[in-house]
């Protein structure tokens, strides 16, 4: 008796692209105000832990906006502008692409460490939109920092690189952060978002490490992912120790601490 022939492992494999890209398609959803079609937003009961399931693509949207601005940067080099006006502008465009998503939530976590007693204070200061005083210097800080490093890069080429691969590797830290620490709150983005399984964490921590070495040399990708990790690091700890957990507000704070940490690393080795 003779079986018929099958196909399992194409149809497998067109299944696994088809999830990688609707993954990177969610992530970038949440990442950017790019409009790559509709996505389940938090709070929606059909989709429970669609952005943990996202999350092992985050290094590769983040690679994503990197570019863009590394793009900006030497565009406005290439018209001979200052290499601080060209650093400014690169950052811009990576603000306006995320809509200031990590920025927002660097405010508010300083807002709240700075201007709360208790947990249940700094828990309940983090979700007023309003920008206090420690969260505007928080801005004013990482804007800078990311800008001056930028600008004292020893050449346009190497700053766009650099733009790249911290792009990738900061938000390669956040599954980490929510795969280990558990949500603050029992409600909000953090606590609906879910857990990444294992597999995720590791997929990111992968693509941000080919996306660094495919753009930088060994000795620079080392010693920004050890820069980035020790940011990260910092932050989460912070947040378990001020907080109880994270918040969506710890994860834009950390993805923050990453990228300047990644930024000055690559700029120390060059």
């Amino acid at each position: 008796m003779t079986m018929p022939f099958e196909h399992p492992q194409p149809k497998a494999g067109l299944e696994a692209i088809a999830g990688c890209w609707r993954d990177f398609r969610t992530a970038a959803a949440f990442l950017t105000r790019l409009p790559v079609g509709a996505s389940p937003i938090p709070g929606d009961a059909a989709a429970p832990g669609y952005l943990s399931r996202s999350m092992g693509m985050f290094p590769l949207v983040g690679a994503g906006i990197g570019l863009a601005a590394a793009l900006a940067l030497l565009g406005a080099h290439g018209l001979e502008l200052h290499p601080l006006a060209s650093a400014l502008i690169g950052i811009a465009v990576s603000v306006a692409l995320t809509g200031a998503l990590h920025e927002d939530g660097l405010a508010d976590l300083c807002d709240g460490l700075g201007g709360g007693r208790t947990r249940e204070d700094k828990l309940r200061i983090m979700r007023d939109s309003r920008i206090g005083t420690f969260g505007a210097l928080a801005i004013v800080f990482s804007v800078g920092l990311r800008t001056t490093i930028l600008a004292g890069m020893p050449t346009p080429g190497t700053a766009a690189a650099a733009l790249i691969a911290a792009g990738a590797l900061s938000r390669a830290a956040l599954p980490v952060i929510v795969h280990w620490l558990p949500p603050a709150r029992g409600g909000g983005m953090a606590a609906e978002a879910g857990r990444p399984d294992l597999a995720r964490v590791v997929a990111a921590g992968i693509i941000a490490l080919i996306v660094g070495l495919l753009i930088l040399d060994d000795r620079a990708v080392a010693a920004a992912l050890l820069a980035a990790g020790g940011a990260a690091a910092g932050v989460a700890l912070l947040a378990r120790s001020s907080l109880g957990g994270h918040t969506g507000d710890v994860l834009g704070a950390s993805q923050q601490a990453a990228e300047i940490a990644a930024l000055a690393a690559v700029a120390v080795i060059a």
